[in-house]
């Protein structure tokens, strides 16, 4: 007895083995890959588990009770708290980020069902200095990433001032922020996660992604080889060369990134990094982006947001109203949209500018930069196409602070990298830095 014990311990080690092994192996791979899926075997399958089951109680909490039209100041400051079997999970601010999603169209039932489906979560490995980490919803939708206490307060103590910067600019690039939690385990530290919208989505054809922060020093990621599906997130080195097409809507970007990294500014923010991605458009999705009645719902759909899926949100403050939309179809007479029918997108695109020039001259600064033309698709405020490529672009980490410590690194740094460029700087120097990068590579 005791030597088959003996040589049943001896083969639950060695299977324990390699099942390692074999769970290494795989490993190695999926980093190489950069997105894999959370199962069973997964390390953080357990606490992706606890997290779908707290965030289903607590959107549908959410979605029980009518969205506000008004928030209060207790809504910034408030907090629920939900137990569960060896686990609480705490709700911060929920109103605000109920109300926020509203705004953007997206209703409770479909921000559950995504966050809470059956599917297993993806993990992303990031190249990423920080210690986060990262998960994505199995429809690549959603991004969970956890975050330090720190980052958290930071945020919700900042939250009035990015929901009014939203709300005035609906169609700003900031990334767009839709849930603040902490989760409790019994007998184990407390997390601290975020959940936002995935700038790259959907990404079925995204060609190549990049971070970028305006700068040199480690700005260099090696690509995947020729032919390989690995994910690789590229930084500003490697777009060196590259141009960002835009044509008409060059103009609203640039001044965008103006208006959202002065915000940043504004709150002793830097380090943050602007997402781009970008994918060849195809043939019919040319020809869509320059029909006349395809311009006519962009227009309208851009200026009232409040016509996207939930009709029961109140109009985006800062977006123009509908009574003063820039036309509909009835007032479109026959020759023009015959004209636009035709194919001929240089006279669609003059046509709009004709009517939309006058009044555009009048409006105020706001209302002129929240008349972009929107794509009729789920992420449509950060995605923008040009003749050829269509990109995603987003502005994201907006949560570290010019502190002592950040101006220590950068005299640190000024003295290791003499004469390059970096990433820690003064919010101001930041700021400017990555509009210029912008301007230089855009047209």
């Amino acid at each position: 007895m005791m030597q088959r014990s003996v040589a049943s311990c001896g083969l639950g080690k060695h299977s324990g083995t390699l099942r390692r092994k074999r769970w290494g192996g795989l490993r190695r791979r999926w980093e190489l890959l950069g997105l894999f899926e959370i199962d069973q075997h997964h390390e953080f399958y357990s606490l992706t588990c606890m997290m779908k089951e707290g965030l289903s109680t607590s959107i549908q909490t959410t979605a029980d009770h009518a969205s506000k039209s008004q928030l209060l100041e207790d809504d910034f400051r408030a907090a629920d708290t939900h137990i569960h079997e060896g686990f609480t999970l705490e709700t911060f601010a929920g109103p605000v980020f109920a109300n926020l999603r509203g705004s953007l169209g997206l209703t409770e039932l479909e921000y559950q069902q995504s966050l809470c489906s059956d599917k297993c979560y993806l993990q992303f490995i990031s190249n990423s200095k920080s210690k986060a980490d990262f998960f994505l919803t199995n429809d690549k939708r959603f991004f969970l990433k956890t975050q330090n206490e720190r980052e958290i307060r930071f945020l919700l103590d900042n939250l009035k001032n990015y929901i009014a910067h939203l709300r005035k600019y609906p169609h700003s690039l900031l990334v767009k922020l839709l849930g603040v939690h902490r989760i409790k385990i019994s007998c184990r530290q407390k997390k601290y996660f975020i959940v936002m919208q995935s700038v790259f989505y959907p990404d079925d054809r995204i060609s190549a992604r990049y971070d970028i922060k305006g700068c040199e020093v480690s700005r260099w990621t090696n690509p995947s080889p020729d032919g390989s599906q690995f994910i690789v997130v590229l930084k500003d080195l490697n777009f060196e060369g590259q141009y960002i097409t835009l044509d008409q809507q060059r103009s609203w970007l640039l001044r965008q990134m103006e208006i959202d990294t002065d915000f940043l500014r504004s709150l002793n923010v830097l380090d943050y990094s602007l997402l781009l991605a970008h994918q060849p458009l195809q043939q019919d999705e040319r020809h869509h982006a320059l029909s006349f009645a395809s311009l006519i719902m962009r227009t309208k759909r851009s200026v009232n947001p409040s016509t996207n899926p939930v009709n029961n949100i109140p109009g985006v403050p800062g977006a123009v109203p509908e009574d003063n939309s820039i036309f509909t179809s009835s007032e479109i007479d026959s020759n023009s949209l015959k004209q636009g029918q035709a194919g001929d997108g240089q006279s669609c695109e003059a046509h709009h500018q004709h009517i939309t020039g006058s009044e555009t001259e009048e409006l105020p600064d706001f209302e002129v930069q929240n008349r972009r033309l929107l794509l009729n698709l789920k992420n449509a405020l950060h995605v923008i196409d040009g003749p050829d490529q269509r990109y995603f672009i987003g502005i994201i980490d907006i949560f570290t602070v010019y502190s002592l410590k950040k101006r220590l690194e950068y005299w640190w740094k000024r003295l290791r990298h003499p004469g390059r460029t970096f990433s820690t700087v003064s919010p101001q120097t930041y700021c400017t830095r990555l509009c210029q990068w912008v301007l230089d590579h855009t047209k």
